[in-house]
């Protein structure tokens, strides 16, 4: 035993003392914030854009008015949906919550655009080859930045219909072209209506309603109306299955490298002459599994603090869910089986290496198989009990990440007792027949493949 923890602490200490563990460490949280934050950015530093809507003659009067009006509906439609956004990040944070819930919105929601008066010269000019000159020097480089537009919308009828012609200064962006699509299809459906007898303000009374309609559910948070607390234990389940996924492959990895190297360079010769196979496997399965719970700790304080300092109107929410629902302990029952799994399996498969090119031959079909949950694990958050997800919650390789999606959905006690036995029990299996595999490569100049590997279990020497 105290062979095994020397080896567990050397382990151990052989990676938290490097400044590159620990810079890998914060760059998961760092990118998975920027990950979230570049969209965001992105969306809020977009201009917006100066866009002049000309009406190409007689025949087309009326159309520029419907597109002012159409983008001034698009504004209040937004003004609403950001004070429903504050109403109910209030009911659920107060007001703080609520002032930020819909800066955010009022910043991400939308079309930037607006509509500029036209140039004097633009506007003056008969529509034809004259005006488009006009437009592409505007649209160009040739008149000073500050005169520059965005874009020109020449509006027209063809056979009665509205149509146009949008010029971008852009190629790529077909943002106000598909804005002036939605403005005449909608202008068209007025006319036509008016053209029956229908009066327009009862079409535009009709555009306008907004119906009340509230999700109910007996089995929400508050008994009858479903908010964002219901969905949370979801969406945490899947982050969990995610994240469980992420540190078990990262933590095998890292002992598959170990091992790999260690060969390569004959210390786990030396290893043998003191210590037997089992103390050796044993201990750097335990070194890393230290390793990958400091990862977690961090991870889980830097996620912490980040939560309570940013949205701290949340964080009593977030901490219920995890606790009374038992998130943490399925969390931490499935990382223990699922690591150790797939720990002791890629240990096996380092002793047969020594380089990353021979490992690549069992490496392969394993990740491919690896990136299934990733696939089904988004179905959980929707649709738990779809049977698809529930039969592969049974496959034990599978079993650690689909049932920490699954745990917040409090599936059947049977499937939550069945899936822990088969997943604990496969996983005895796989510390037997790693331990014989990596017992024989330790010992064995053979190089790696499926053959070798499945003889070196049957001799288990």
């Amino acid at each position: 035993m105290k062979r095994t923890l020397l080896i567990a602490r050397r382990e151990f200490a052989a990676y938290a003392k490097t400044v590159g563990f620990w810079l890998s460490l914060l760059a998961f949280p760092l990118f998975a914030v920027l990950g979230g934050a570049i969209p965001i950015l992105m969306k809020t530093s977009e201009p917006i854009r100066e866009v002049v809507v000309l009406e190409e003659g007689p025949q087309a009067s009326g159309l520029a008015a419907a597109v002012q009006s159409a983008l001034q509906q698009e504004k209040d439609r937004r003004d609403e949906r950001r004070r429903q956004a504050e109403a109910e990040a209030e009911k659920a944070g107060g007001k703080p919550g609520a002032s930020a819930a819909g800066a955010a919105l009022s910043q991400l929601d939308g079309l930037k655009m607006t509509i500029v008066t036209p140039p004097a010269d633009l506007a003056a000019s008969a529509p034809g080859e004259a005006r488009e000159q006009l437009v592409r020097r505007y649209l160009g480089e040739e008149v000073p930045e500050a005169q520059q537009l965005d874009s020109v919308v020449l509006l027209d009828r063809i056979d009665g219909k509205p149509s146009a012609r949008v010029w971008t200064r852009r190629a790529s962006d077909g943002s106000v072209g598909n804005f002036v699509e939605r403005a005449l299809k909608e202008t068209s459906r007025r006319e036509v209506f008016q053209s029956v007898g229908i009066d327009v303000a009862v079409v535009e009374s009709t555009d306008r309603f907004e119906p009340e309609v509230k999700t109910l559910s007996p089995n929400s948070a508050s008994g009858g109306e479903t908010s964002f607390r219901d969905e949370l234990p979801g969406i945490i389940g899947l982050l969990s299955g995610f994240l469980l996924w992420s540190l078990i492959i990262t933590g095998a990895s890292i002992l598959l490298n170990s091992v790999m190297e260690e060969k390569s360079n004959k210390i786990l010769e030396v290893l043998l002459s003191s210590a037997s196979a089992t103390e050796i496997l044993t201990g750097k399965v335990l070194g890393v599994a230290l390793l990958t719970v400091t990862v977690l700790l961090a991870w889980g304080g830097i996620g912490a603090a980040g939560l309570i300092a940013g949205l701290p109107q949340y964080a009593p929410m977030i901490g219920e869910v995890l606790i009374h629902s038992g998130l943490l302990f399925y969390f931490a029952i499935y990382a223990v089986g699922g690591y150790l799994m797939y720990a002791v399996l890629f240990a096996a498969i380092g002793a047969f290496c020594e380089t990353p090119r021979d490992a690549q031959t069992l490496m392969g079909p394993i990740m491919m198989i690896l990136v299934v949950p990733l696939l089904v694990m988004q179905m959980a958050i929707r649709t738990p009990d779809a049977p698809i997800v529930q039969i592969m919650s049974w496959v034990p390789f599978f079993t650690p990440f689909l049932m920490s999606a699954r745990a917040p959905s409090e599936p059947p006690l049977i499937e939550i007792v069945g899936t822990m036995g088969g997943m604990f029990a496969f996983a005895l299996l796989m510390v037997w027949i790693a331990g014989r595999a990596f017992r024989a490569g330790a010992l064995s100049d053979v190089k790696l493949s499926w053959k070798a590997f499945a003889s070196a279990i049957g001799r288990g020497r």
